[in-house]
């Protein structure tokens, strides 16, 4: 973690406007949460015309930053109106909110091409126009773990991963989750009748803290009336989105108790592999979008030390918010840079990212600058990373299935410490669970990881909009 003095420079590093104009961007890896949805304490949760909306602008912007003709940071090489398959990966859980999502944010990035790009003629002459006014099709892969991501109320509930579960689980057997359970009891009473025709007496409290904040942040947006509304004040809405933050950043990541961040570990892991095929293939795989709920990001915020650069960080992420990881040269991009010529920027944006909202740079791993070189990216990341069957495996207790075939040494509790006795090479996830890693010594591309991730979400849209926030919040753990 930084030093107090060295947050604050980082952060005001983060303000200062960056240069684009001598660099060549040449791959990008995007991870985005789904738009506005019905809440979770209702399934099946659905996405909303506001949610369609939200993530078709957030495509919108992110065309004019990456793709369109002129684009300040066009990706070297990729087509422009007519989506070339062969550049460009999305993929999403199957989950109708996140699928939906993926779909949407499609349409913005690569709208219809319209009846002079979309027709064809046959070979008799005939001209066909493809429907739509040119709709284009692009897959979205389907990752089979976090299944129903969106209809679940618990943050593990998709992880598949059994000491994820139980690291999570351990938060409610802590001193600290105990303490502010006495110390919210009286408060989530006083407000039971705003949300007992949902949940019974026994449910609401702090131990359901993120599910009822949804369910009032839901009806906030959408209801014209809500029971007992006089009971919302401003003052208790904050205080009901402060908690859920409490909550859920404590179920995503622990920094003793790491394996509950197993979604931010399949995550980086996925980022470097897809990156290094851009390098591998000399620039052929441009873009990879994953869509994904709000587990992911938290746990990736911890790993990744941000909190200690903003302590938003903490917050659980808003609708249609997007983290971006950014590979560029500041050199020629024709040959192909080496690796000791690029260089990494993560970036992210809280909520729908548009003209006026766009994505801030933030350095990672307590470093202060803001653009990383690859090979200090990789070795960063791999600290946390898990990217192979076998470890993903290892790191999660896990016997059958897929996991099967790889007998269980004794655990010690932290994936990081698994990791650190298996090396850190990546590999191909097997049957669409893990995905894969590179070797650090030689970052060697395999094949593509596929995401064990799953969540949740919902967040003040005050939270990461701009990069200085004042939260007036109460102190994470006390009243």
């Amino acid at each position: 973690m930084l030093f107090p003095q060295l947050a604050a420079l980082a952060l005001s590093l983060s303000l200062i406007p960056l240069s684009h104009a001598a660099e060549t961007v040449l791959g990008v890896y995007m991870f985005h949460r789904h738009g506005d949805r019905t809440p979770k304490s209702t399934p099946p949760a659905n996405l909303t015309a506001l949610g369609y909306s939200q993530v078709y602008t957030s495509g919108q912007y992110y065309r004019n930053r990456y793709i369109a003709a002129n684009a300040a940071l066009k990706i070297n090489g990729i087509n422009t109106d007519i989506v070339k398959q062969s550049q460009i990966a999305v993929s999403a859980p199957s989950d109708v909110v996140l699928q939906n999502s993926a779909q949407a944010f499609l349409q913005g990035l690569y709208p219809p091409v319209g009846s002079a790009l979309g027709t064809q003629t046959l070979r008799d002459g005939t001209n066909v126009t493809a429907p739509l006014n040119g709709y284009q099709l692009i897959p979205v892969a389907l990752v089979t773990s976090g299944s129903g991501s969106e209809d679940n109320g618990w943050l593990q509930d998709a992880s598949n991963c059994a000491n994820a579960e139980t690291s999570s689980n351990n938060y409610f057997s802590s001193a600290e989750y105990q303490a502010t359970l006495a110390a919210t009891n009286d408060f989530y009473k006083s407000i039971a009748p705003a949300v007992n025709r949902t949940f019974t007496d026994s449910r609401i409290s702090y131990k359901n803290a993120y599910i009822i904040y949804d369910l009032l942040h839901v009806a906030e947006i959408h209801n014209a009336t809500i029971q007992s509304a006089d009971l919302l004040t401003p003052e208790t809405l904050f205080q009901l989105q402060t908690r859920a933050d409490q909550h859920e950043w404590a179920l995503a990541y622990n920094a003793s108790d790491n394996m509950r961040a197993i979604g931010g570990m399949t995550l980086a892991a996925e980022v470097v592999d897809f990156l290094n095929k851009t390098i591998t293939s000399q620039g052929k795989n441009k873009i990879n979008v994953q869509f994904g709920a709000y587990a992911s990001f938290l746990s990736f915020f911890g790993l990744a030390g941000l909190p200690a650069v903003n302590p938003d960080f903490y917050g659980v992420t808003d609708y249609a918010s997007a983290m971006t990881f950014e590979l560029f040269t500041n050199g020629p991009a024709a040959p192909f840079p080496a690796a000791s010529d690029l260089q990494v920027r993560f970036l992210f944006h809280n909520g729908t990212t548009n003209a006026t909202n766009e994505p801030v740079a933030y350095p990672l791993f307590g470093q202060l600058n803001l653009a990383i070189p690859w090979n200090d990216f990789v070795t960063g990341m791999s600290k946390f990373s898990v990217g192979t069957t076998e470890r993903w495996c290892t790191a999660c207790g896990n016997t059958t299935g897929i996991c099967a075939p790889f007998p269980q040494a004794p655990s010690s509790g932290s994936a990081g410490s698994a990791q650190s006795k298996q090396g850190s090479g990546m590999s191909n996830a097997v049957a669409g669970v893990i995905g894969a890693f590179v070797t650090l010594a030689v970052i060697l591309g395999i094949q593509a990881l596929i995401l064990l991730l799953g969540g949740l979400r919902v967040v003040n849209k005050r939270m990461l909009a701009h990069p200085v926030m004042q939260r007036e919040s109460v102190e994470l753990g006390k009243m």
